[in-house]
């Protein structure tokens, strides 16, 4: 059972009776306790609502077109609270963030729901069978983070006694037809080597239903006081995880016309090899893992330089990255400039203070190591930064200053660009 926050005006909703303040019982006979029951069952086209009202039971009908919304909001877009994480992974991110940053970035979800809905990675540790009923019956297609397949090692690296029972839910889903995108977090001298290898052949043997694999390197920041020794990859390590993928790809190929598996950009930076071309990333499956976005950006970068035009005459700006991508947008700058007469991009790569030197990647940068890296320098007319290193939909970066906190700070204005080669041309010429 949902209060219901609010009714929206001229919905079945509203139309068919149910106000403010009344409590979601079922929808079709069916108890409904998430969002995810209430859009399931709310599919339909005629709806028997069942409400409570000042304790007292009714039911009401409404008829809508199929798959419209039936009008109601609730106090949370889950109609729930968030599912916490059970685990306590060894290379957990959270458990590496600096003290004293704002409470919601110490939070660890792992809720199925949100794997659905918005996408994110859930470990199925907190699950139950009567979850995974639900999700086959809703055919709901998941993200899982497998990290291995292995149950003692799983066990082990997640810190959850039940982390290697709970593997038999992704052979469940997929024998049932649910589609799983899986995600390997890679540590050296873990789950690496030969367990990388028996991970990635046990979930192939589950095709069609896994949808696409992405390993990435374990994030390290200097706050692991009192953890587990971690290493990062180094660039031999790494050159050694891309071959054991591309071993994988190579079969999965042959067999299923698909390469399936992807090693995330971070990888081949690492190893100081050449990001494949766009034929290898197919279909982009994993683009949100780092998989294939500098490749991405790359190409639209280039066919946006062929029909490009400029006639801003000077202009000099300052584009800043982190050290890992670094080497690419550089390369990217110096063939605007050498294109177009009058402009100099500098590419500033900006060194993480802030969680430790062995964070390279741009999202990851702070508003503190902008402002003490690029004071006093001739930053040029504008500074082009990365929408990766804000909070979603906002302008705040992860130590709580903003945009305009270093925009006064340096004295200079700011262009947020998305991961777009066209956009990322736009900003450079000042369009």
């Amino acid at each position: 059972m949902v209060k219901i926050k609010s009714v929206i005006k001229g919905s079945p909703a509203c139309e068919c009776g149910i106000s403010e303040g009344d409590t979601l019982v079922s929808i079709n006979g069916h108890k409904i306790k998430d969002v995810l029951d209430y859009m399931y069952y709310a599919a339909d086209v005629n709806i028997e609502i069942g409400i409570m009202r000042n304790g007292e039971e009714m039911t009401f009908t409404a008829r809508k077109d199929e798959y419209d919304d039936l009008g109601l909001e609730f106090d949370t877009f889950l109609m729930d609270s968030k599912r916490r994480c059970s685990n306590n992974c060894v290379f957990c991110f959270i458990d590496q963030m600096p003290p004293n940053m704002r409470e919601t970035l110490y939070f660890k979800d792992d809720d199925a729901r949100l794997s659905f809905l918005q996408g994110n990675y859930v470990t199925l540790t907190n699950l139950k069978d009567e979850d995974i009923d639900r999700i086959i019956e809703m055919k709901l297609n998941i993200n899982v983070s497998v990290h291995t397949t292995n149950p003692e090692l799983r066990v082990k690296m997640m810190g959850n006694r039940f982390a290697g029972e709970k593997l038999k839910y992704i052979y469940r889903l997929a024998e049932n037809g649910i589609s799983l995108n899986c995600q390997v977090v890679c540590c050296p001298d873990l789950n690496d080597g030969d367990e990388l290898r028996r991970t990635l052949r046990d979930l192939g043997g589950l095709m069609p239903n896994i949808s696409s694999m992405a390993v990435v390197p374990v994030g390290v920041t200097k706050y692991r006081e009192n953890l587990y020794p971690l290493k990062t990859f180094d660039k031999k390590g790494a050159g050694e995880t891309i071959d054991i993928i591309e071993e994988f790809q190579a079969e999965f190929l042959e067999k299923y016309g698909t390469r399936v598996v992807f090693p995330s950009d971070e990888f081949f930076l690492t190893a100081e090899r050449e990001l494949p071309d766009m034929e290898y990333y197919e279909d982009f499956p994993q683009f949100e893992n780092g998989v294939g976005m500098l490749r991405s950006l790359i190409d639209e970068f280039e066919n946006a330089l062929d029909s490009a035009e400029y006639s801003g005459g000077e202009r000099h700006i300052t584009v800043v990255t982190g050290y890992c991508p670094y080497i690419v947008i550089k390369k990217l700058a110096e063939m605007a400039e050498s294109r177009f007469s009058g402009l100099k991009c500098d590419v500033m790569p900006i060194r993480n203070d802030f969680f430790g030197n062995t964070i390279t990647v741009t999202g990851l940068i702070t508003a503190g190591d902008l402002i003490s890296q690029l004071k006093g320098r001739d930053n040029g007319s504008e500074l082009l930064i990365s929408s990766s290193m804000l909070m979603q939909n906002s302008e705040i970066f992860l130590d709580d200053m903003t945009v305009s906190d270093v925009e006064k700070a340096l004295d200079i204005k700011i262009k947020i660009t998305q991961n777009d080669g066209y956009e990322l041309l736009d900003a450079i010429l000042g369009m």
